[in-house]
């Protein structure tokens, strides 16, 4: 099976984004990249380095719905004419922008973020949102785990990683153990769990991190030996990877129960305290309250701290 990395350019601070060509019949995306001319421009040019034309492609597969990500997605999909695109059910980013619904809203609040703050939180992720055009319920279909992409020479196994999304998905090829995995494992960071409402519950929280780790040990028992990510090179030792990023997750929990008070902190408080260089940085303050979120939700689970409601905000305290 020949994957082809293309690399593709984004207008956030990660930097390129990976597209893969499944140079295969069906011939096959994954990911797309945002919607910018910049973008289209090099996924046009560098598939016709490969002796592909857009029109060309006959599936597009989402790892998530981050508009670095799928932002090209309806464009390919409409000059590809037969393409079908395929993204995870709890994936809600190719149908709308992120904070836009009611129920970031009210996690945010909970979360002790002052509503001017989340206004402007909002107003950012509205100019984001315009890096893709959203798709209606029609317009895709959807990916199970544990299900195969078939090509003609073989398949790509789905595997379900939540953590980074709640519908994030990885695609193993069990004959070599090459992985494509998006955002779940980069070579040199560490995905933010981002923050969203639970896909079966809206009312309630995703728990990002303890879903990452499990995501993680999943993938892990794969023994992969090559792991394209979402951003950067890819990973030749998975097993150094995984216990970086362990290493690095408790070490942040440290952090993170340390800056919890006995009189009680809000998330918003320990997001402040965790990155106070970049917390007012375009995404970065969205981020920083994801990453605060999803520690103090673990920290918690574990017995750690324990969290009290006053007057609608969650308050954690030793």
């Amino acid at each position: 099976m020949k994957i082809i990395p293309l690399s593709i350019p984004t207008p956030f601070y990660v930097g390129d984004v990976n597209v893969y060509l499944i140079k295969e019949d069906p011939l096959t995306l994954i990911d797309v990249g945002p919607k910018t001319p910049e973008a289209s421009e090099a996924l046009y040019r560098k598939l016709g380095e490969h002796g592909v034309q857009v029109s060309d492609i006959r599936r597009i597969v989402l790892t998530h719905a981050h508009e670095d990500h799928c932002g090209l997605a309806r464009a390919v999909r409409d000059e590809a004419k037969d393409a079908e695109i395929l993204v995870h059910p709890w994936e809600t980013g190719h149908l709308f922008g992120r904070l836009a619904r009611e129920e970031h809203r009210k996690l945010l609040l909970r979360s002790g973020v002052p509503e001017t703050v989340l206004d402007e939180m909002r107003a950012l992720y509205r100019n984001i949102s315009l890096l893709t055009d959203s798709l209606e319920d029609g317009d895709f279909k959807t990916l199970s785990d544990d299900t195969e992409l078939e090509f003609e020479n073989g398949s790509l196994r789905v595997v379900h990683t939540p953590g980074h999304t709640p519908g994030s998905c990885s695609f193993i090829r069990e004959a070599n153990r090459t992985l494509i995995c998006g955002d779940c494992v980069l070579k040199r960071i560490t995905p933010n769990p981002i923050l969203s409402p639970d896909p079966i519950d809206p009312e309630k929280r995703f728990r990002s991190l303890a879903e990452y780790l499990v995501s993680l040990a999943k993938l892990r028992e794969f023994r992969p030996t090559l792991a394209y990510g979402g951003h950067g090179e890819p990973v030749e030792d998975f097993e150094e990877i995984f216990n970086r990023y362990v290493r690095a997750i408790d070490e942040r929990q440290r952090r993170v129960v340390s800056a919890v008070s006995t009189s009680g902190v809000t998330a918003f408080d320990v997001a402040q305290n965790l990155f106070p260089d970049s917390f007012d940085h375009d995404v970065h303050r969205f981020l920083a309250i994801s990453e605060a979120v999803a520690h103090l939700d673990y920290a918690e689970s574990e017995h750690k701290i324990a969290v009290e409601f006053r007057e609608g905000v969650e308050f954690y305290r030793r």
